[in-house]
């Protein structure tokens, strides 16, 4: 088999750039014997090498200079693994304009100014390959753009932060309340001492945002993605959930519809039997609806260095075997050739909803609750509520909470009857509203 050398600088040796860079030494050889493409690493830069010598990495140049990367005929690959806005999107941007292809992690900044990276990469002739930005481990992004390819993608359904997913199983299957279980995973490695950017939804709005850009073909803002966390989710919520017969899970959702996108990141309810509902611990999952294919799912562990480490070596794979030009060369969106998207609010959302409703167990307060969603011209599908604690002695006249699960409405009419109920006298509030998600439901007929 005839080998291509590809020469690669890894900038950034953290967690997932010192991974990279030991799969590139100690599997070089295989992956020569596997692809025909022999991979040679020629520059490690970075502020500290202190994760250099712990690996024990000795190949490569520790080079202080980034120009003198840019300036190395043998470069072919530049590897950015520093993360953050500034001086990451500097370092892709010298690259670039030094004709070097580009592999990052870096999902926070694609999100931001991805369009823009990736026209500058196409006006060098060079591209960016991105698959370790969405799903660690997970070949989600070249699924995307090239195993459906065949299919128009309609919808996109992710789980996709995985210190959210282990908190939620903590919840689901231990009853530990929020605080616990941020706390039982940071102990196992699994969440930041600020885990802000997890939590509260953020890190899989980054995500979902590249991911419904390169589906869908548009530009899509990121400041204009609605995103709620679970850093407020009450316990007695998910514990309600498992009685009806669902999981909550941190979904990011992505929808074309005929007049625009809908994007959203929030805790939803989702059927116990759903494949997503069984997405348990650090692990994610993407479900992809496509026109031809209907539903498929992709699963694996979406973070961690070696998992991340394998897509950016995978990318780097890619460009030596001329994959990712070739597919660059016929993808607008992968060009930054792209239109803004029309996102839809999420106002104009309709789904089946979830209401916890903190109520005076006196006579009729329950009809007037029923009253108002009928205004709204919204259909109840249950309710349901607990006897009181002290039911048995006398009665109560603390509020106790009542479940409510709505069939399909707009959610600004939900919203609009939720504030309604929470003028009522005998409401003392409106704690939780959940949306229940339905996935895209399969049409293949007229494929």
């Amino acid at each position: 088999m005839t080998t291509k050398s590809i020469g690669v600088a890894v900038v950034g040796c953290g967690t997932v750039g010192g991974a990279a860079a030991k799969i590139i030494i100690d599997d070089a050889r295989e992956i020569a014997a596997r692809t025909g493409v022999e991979l040679q690493l020629l520059h490690i830069v970075d502020r500290s090498y202190a994760r250099v010598d712990e690996l024990g990495i000795t190949e490569g140049t520790r080079t202080p200079d980034f120009a003198m990367v840019c300036a190395d005929p043998n470069v072919d690959v530049v590897v950015e693994l520093v993360g953050g806005l500034t001086a990451a999107k500097s370092i892709i941007e010298q690259a670039l304009r030094a004709g070097k292809h580009v592999v990052t992690a870096n999902k926070a900044l694609l999100a931001h100014h991805g369009t823009e990276l990736l026209s500058l990469a196409a006006d060098n002739g060079v591209c960016i390959g991105f698959e370790a930005s969405c799903g660690g481990g997970i070949p989600i992004i070249r699924a995307l753009y090239d195993g459906l390819a065949a299919n128009r993608i309609d919808a996109i359904y992710g789980i996709v932060n995985g210190t959210c997913n282990f908190i939620l199983t903590e919840m689901i299957h231990h009853g530990a309340d929020y605080p616990t279980a941020l706390a039982q995973a940071q102990r196992a490695g699994l969440a930041e001492a600020d885990p802000t950017l997890d939590v509260s939804g953020v890190d899989s709005a980054h995500k979902i945002a590249i991911m419904a850009s390169l589906a869908f073909g548009v530009d899509i803002e990121f400041e204009s993605i609605p995103v709620s966390g679970i850093d407020s989710l009450d316990l007695q919520d998910v514990l309600y959930a498992s009685r009806l017969g669902y999981a909550v899970k941190l979904l990011a959702i992505a929808d074309r519809r005929k007049n625009g996108v809908m994007l959203h990141v929030r805790p939803a309810f989702i059927a116990k039997e759903h494949p997503l509902a069984w997405v348990s611990g650090p692990f994610n999952a993407v479900s992809v609806y496509g026109s031809t294919t209907g539903h498929t799912m992709y699963y694996g562990r979406g973070a961690g260095g070696r998992p991340t480490g394998s897509a950016v070596v995978a990318d780097i794979i890619s460009l030596g075997l001329g994959a990712i030009p070739a597919v660059y060369h016929g993808s607008p969106a992968l060009r930054g050739a792209t239109t803004k998207a029309q996102i839809i609010p999420i106002s104009e959302r309709e789904s089946r909803y979830y209401l916890r409703i903190m109520v005076a167990d006196s006579p009729g307060a329950l009809a007037d609750i029923t009253g108002i969603f009928g205004r709204y011209g919204i259909s109840i599908a249950s309710v349901h509520q607990d006897e009181p604690a002290d039911s048995d002695n006398g009665g109560s006249t603390a509020p106790v909470p009542v479940v409510v699960v709505l069939h399909t409405a707009k959610e600004q009419d939900v919203l609009a009857a939720r504030d309604r109920i929470n003028a009522l006298e005998s409401t003392a509030e409106v704690s939780s509203v959940i949306a229940i998600v339905d996935e895209h439901e399969e049409d293949l007929s007229s494929h």
